[in-house]
C-alpha cells in the first residue's frame, strides 16, 4: 500500500476513487459532513472544491491506493490567518471498508502529524463524532481530548450527535512541555 501527497492534479487524477471512498464513508455511518445517501456526483463535486483549495495552499491531501484502487485519505486544512500560521486542523481521515483493521488509519494519521512537524507546525485539532471508532483511533495515537459539544452535527442518518475535540502537539522542540491528557 502506498501513501501521498497529491497535488490538486492528483486530487483531480483521483476523482472517481476519490469520491467512491467518500460515498462509501458516509454510508458506513462516518459523520463526515454529509448526509445519506451520498451521490457520487456530488462527491465529485466536493472533491473538485478540495483540488481548488490544494491549489490555493488552503488544503494538503494525501491518498493511499493499493494498485490503482484508492483506500484512503487525510488531509490537513492549513492556516490562513497571521495569528494561527503555528496550526492545522486534521479534517476527512477515511479508510476504505475492505482496507480497515490493517493500520491504515494509524498511518494516514502519523503521515500527516509527521508531515505537519515538518512544515514547522506545532498544533493540530480535530473533531470527530464522540464514540466513534475514529475517537479510539486518536486517543490511542496520543490526541488529547479538549471537550465534548452536544448535538454538534447531524450523522448521516440525520439524527444530532454530540462531536470530541482533540489536539496533538506536534514538532515541539525537545525539552519543551508538552500537554498530557
Amino acid at each position: 500500500m502506498i501513501v501521498h501527497r497529491v497535488d490538486e492534479h492528483g486530487v483531480t487524477a483521483l476523482l472517481d476513487g476519490l469520491a467512491g471512498l467518500l460515498t462509501d464513508t458516509v454510508a458506513g455511518g462516518a459523520s463526515l459532513g454529509f448526509l445519506a445517501p451520498l451521490g457520487h456526483a456530488e462527491a465529485v463535486c466536493w472533491w473538485r472544491g478540495r483540488a481548488a483549495a490544494v491549489a490555493a495552499g488552503q488544503l494538503a491531501v494525501w491518498v493511499a491506493r493499493e494498485g490503482e484502487r484508492v483506500t484512503g485519505t487525510v488531509s490537513l486544512a492549513l492556516p490562513d490567518k497571521p495569528n494561527s500560521r503555528h496550526r492545522a486542523e486534521l479534517v476527512k481521515l477515511m479508510v476504505s471498508g475492505e482496507a480497515r483493521g490493517r493500520g491504515l488509519g494509524r498511518r494516514l494519521l502519523a503521515t500527516a502529524e509527521e508531515a505537519a512537524a515538518a512544515a514547522g507546525l506545532t498544533l493540530l485539532h480535530l473533531d470527530t463524532e464522540t464514540g466513534s471508532p475514529a475517537e479510539h483511533l486518536y486517543r490511542s495515537a496520543g490526541w488529547t481530548r479538549a471537550g465534548t459539544i452536544p448535538d454538534y452535527a447531524a450523522d448521516p442518518r440525520g439524527e444530532l450527535r454530540p462531536t470530541t475535540l482533540y489536539f496533538k502537539q506536534v514538532g515541539v522542540p525537545l525539552g519543551a512541555p508538552a500537554a498530557t491528557g
